[in-house]
């Protein structure tokens, strides 16, 4: 399993100082250390501290104000599934369970893919999975997941019940998370969706459809995930 030592320095500190905040080490209106506390305290440059501080900043943990520094500030009733960093990240401790609705498995890719698909992931084949996201017991999102079949030996044999699936990727196979494209778009719950997220059938649920490109050319990870706003906005950076 790769350490959270191995991952870059600036998400290193991210973790650290989310994690901290999350479990209370520093609560709402602390000051967390200066930017040369943390930079002596990590052994890390300025520009890698501010990077991170930057990232904690948008999505909502600290505030940082001119003069004082970087201010803890309340847990949003967000949830950051635009953000790179992924939903269990964002979230916290704030109670994420994963549900297993089909464990992975290698299918064929549908005909008519949301994406259009380069000759090696057609080749390649598609592993499949749907998950149910639930915030302290609520279901939020109804997630389905696709990755192209590509160098990813024994993925369909781990347990992903509340677990992360970056997480997974980054700790087994040095994936990485970079950035993507998205549609968004509000439709009608279908029978299966209100089923899932508590929802009357036809109501308005928020529909993403989601291609993330990873540090691993030509590998990339495709989702189309239902969400329940009625408690928690979206938010974050992507």
């Amino acid at each position: 399993m790769v350490s959270l030592k191995s991952i870059p320095q600036h998400k290193r500190l991210y973790e650290i100082l989310r994690r901290h905040i999350s479990e209370g080490v520093y609560k709402e209106g602390d000051l967390l250390p200066s930017e040369n506390e943390l930079c002596q305290l990590y052994g890390m440059t300025r520009p890698t501290v501010r990077q991170s501080l930057a990232t904690l900043a948008n999505d909502g943990y600290i505030i940082k104000h001119q003069g004082k520094g970087s201010i803890v500030h309340h847990l949003p009733r967000e949830i950051g599934i635009l953000s790179v960093s992924g939903t269990t990240s964002a979230v916290g401790d704030r109670k994420l369970k994963t549900r297993i609705i089909v464990k992975p498995h290698i299918i064929p890719w549908e005909e008519n893919f949301m994406f259009a698909l380069s000759g090696l992931e057609k080749e390649s084949g598609c592993i499949y999975m749907e998950r149910l996201r639930l915030l302290d017991d609520v279901p939020i999102f109804y997630d389905i997941s696709y990755i192209a079949n590509i160098n990813l030996p024994r993925i369909t044999s781990r347990q992903f019940e509340n677990r992360s699936l970056f997480r997974i990727l980054r700790d087994h196979y040095h994936i990485e998370i970079k950035g993507g494209e998205q549609r968004i778009k509000a439709i009608p719950a279908s029978e299966k969706i209100s089923r899932f997220l508590h929802l009357k059938r036809g109501q308005p649920v928020l529909h993403l459809e989601r291609k993330m490109e990873t540090n691993n050319p030509g590998l990339f990870l495709y989702s189309s995930i239902f969400c329940n706003t009625e408690k928690y906005s979206i938010f974050g950076r992507f």
